[in-house]
Formats: structure tokens, C-alpha cells, sequence
């Protein structure tokens, strides 16, 4: 299997809602965002599949040291074998893989945000980093078009953290704010139990429509940052950013069931939004 190969199967069997903003892109540039999601979710993968935290902290030093060498020009992962090629037409910089590794330290390291700021920080090296090295692969020639894409991908963040309040509790992980959880009345151990009657409740759902209505404003304000100039050339993180808040409307509607279930949409859905996004340029 060729690295190109690899990627491409990578990225397909994740079954995320990036894959299908991919479609729409010219070849080089398809090819580029697949290698670096391809690595998104190597280094995703070591703090989701591995048990042992000091385990998975040896891996994500060895991502540390496979990304340098890569850049150094000896690559040995078929996830860098594949994304090198790409780094100098798109800016993709050590400084970014290092940042998103970062991102999954943190994971390794804490398991409660104190506040927002702190939460917001983390997001920032998950999604906001990918967002910028992605709005470069897509095509950027305004600088705040960099802002819209660390805006959009914190908005997509916290829309992950929505949809994954159950997922999450069973890995012990609690990423809504512990400053908001105590506004709301919600106790951690509410959360970390997801079963009736401690799970569900009043104050759980108003927790999360706080939650789910700052997610709406960050999209509002991401999107009114894109500049026109680069508006058709993002139409990838377009469509992204309509998956997942089509993501977010179905799990309002579906009342934020999220604690025993992952609401997601199906893949005919996914990609008739793609499309739609593609077609309309919004």
C-alpha cells in the first residue's frame, strides 16, 4: 500500500464529515488535506485507543520525533510520507503538527476545564490549528480569513463536545467547563454516571442549550469574518461547518440525548449538505 493509499483509507474509514468536503477539491489540494487529516487522526487515535496514559505519552513523543525527522526530509509514517510532498505549496509548518501533538497531550494531562479561557485554549490546538492549516490547503489570500478558520474550528469543537458528553464520561473525561457546570446545578458525577434520573434533567438541558447557543454564536461570528475575496476558494470549510451545525440542530431537536447515544447524520445527509454548500457557495 502506497502512503497515498494509506491516507485515503484513513480518512475514508474515520467516516467524519471532513471526508466528504474533500470530494469537492481539486486533486493536489484533496491529496494534501487528506495526508494531514490522516495525521490528525494518527496522534487522535494514540489518546483515544490507548489504555495507558504513559503508554500514549510515549507515542505522541514519538509523533513529536517522526514529525521533525519528516520535516528534516526522512520520514518513516505513511501519514508524513504522504504530507511532505505538500508542505512547502501549502505552509503546513512543524509549528502546526507540534501544536495539534500538544492538543492531545492535554487530554493525557487534565480531564476538567476550570472555564471557557481554559477550554477555549485546548480547542484552539485541536481544531483551531487544523482549521488554519486547512483554510491554506483549501486556498487563503486574506489574512482574517486565518481568524474565520480558528473561529469556525472552535465552533466545530464545541460542537464535537456536544455530541460527545456521553463517549467522553466513559473515558472519565469531562470537557464542559466546571465554572458552568456549578452555574447550572450539574455535579460531575451526574454526568460521569449517564443514566436516569441523575443524567437527565432540567438543569442538564439548560447546561447544554448554553452550551449549544455559544456553539450558534461562534458559527455566526466565524462566518461573518470570511472575506469575499476568499469565500468561494473555503467553500471545503463551508461545507464542514454546515455538516456539523446540521449536527448541532439534530441534537437540539433531539433534546441533547447525549449522555447514553451519539446523534450523528447519515452519510446521505452529509453529502446532500456537501453539495448543497457546493452548488449555493454557502
Amino acid at each position: 500500500m502506497s502512503p497515498e493509499q494509506y491516507v485515503q483509507q484513513k480518512a475514508a474509514a474515520s467516516g467524519s464529515s471532513f471526508y466528504y468536503a474533500f470530494l469537492f477539491l481539486p486533486p493536489p489540494r484533496r491529496a494534501a488535506i487528506t495526508a494531514f487529516y490522516a495525521f490528525c487522526r494518527e496522534v487522535d487515535d494514540v489518546v483515544d485507543e490507548t489504555q495507558d496514559a504513559g503508554v500514549a505519552a510515549t507515542k505522541l513523543a514519538w509523533w513529536r520525533t517522526e514529525a521533525a525527522a519528516a520535516f528534516a526530509g526522512q520520514p518513516s509514517h505513511p501519514a508524513m510520507k504522504a504530507l511532505m510532498p505538500h508542505v512547502q505549496a501549502y505552509d503546513i509548518r512543524l509549528e502546526h503538527l507540534n501544536a495539534v501533538i500538544e492538543g492531545c497531550e492535554m487530554d493525557l494531562q487534565q480531564t476538567r476545564y476550570l472555564d471557557f479561557p481554559g477550554l477555549a485554549r485546548y480547542c484552539h490546538l485541536v481544531a483551531g490549528i487544523v482549521g488554519e492549516v486547512a483554510s491554506g490547503i483549501f486556498g487563503r489570500t486574506q489574512p482574517q480569513t486565518v481568524d474565520y478558520a480558528h473561529k469556525l474550528g472552535l465552533a466545530m469543537q464545541l460542537t464535537n463536545i456536544i455530541r460527545d458528553v456521553g463517549d467522553d464520561a466513559r473515558r472519565g473525561r469531562i470537557y464542559l467547563p466546571v465554572n458552568e457546570l456549578q452555574q447550572f446545578g450539574v455535579k460531575a458525577h451526574e454526568i460521569l454516571l449517564r443514566s436516569s434520573p441523575w443524567g437527565y434533567s432540567e438543569r442538564f438541558t439548560a447546561l447544554m442549550q448554553f452550551q449549544a447557543r455559544r456553539a450558534h454564536q461562534l458559527y455566526d461570528e466565524a462566518l461573518a469574518l470570511l472575506p469575499d475575496a476568499d469565500r468561494a476558494a473555503q467553500k471545503p470549510g463551508l461545507m464542514m461547518a454546515n455538516i456539523y451545525r446540521a449536527l448541532l440542530v439534530e441534537i437540539e431537536r433531539e433534546n441533547f440525548q447525549v449522555l447514553q447515544q451519539r446523534i450523528s447524520l447519515t452519510p446521505v445527509r452529509k453529502l446532500w449538505i456537501a453539495m448543497k454548500t457546493n452548488w449555493r457557495g454557502r
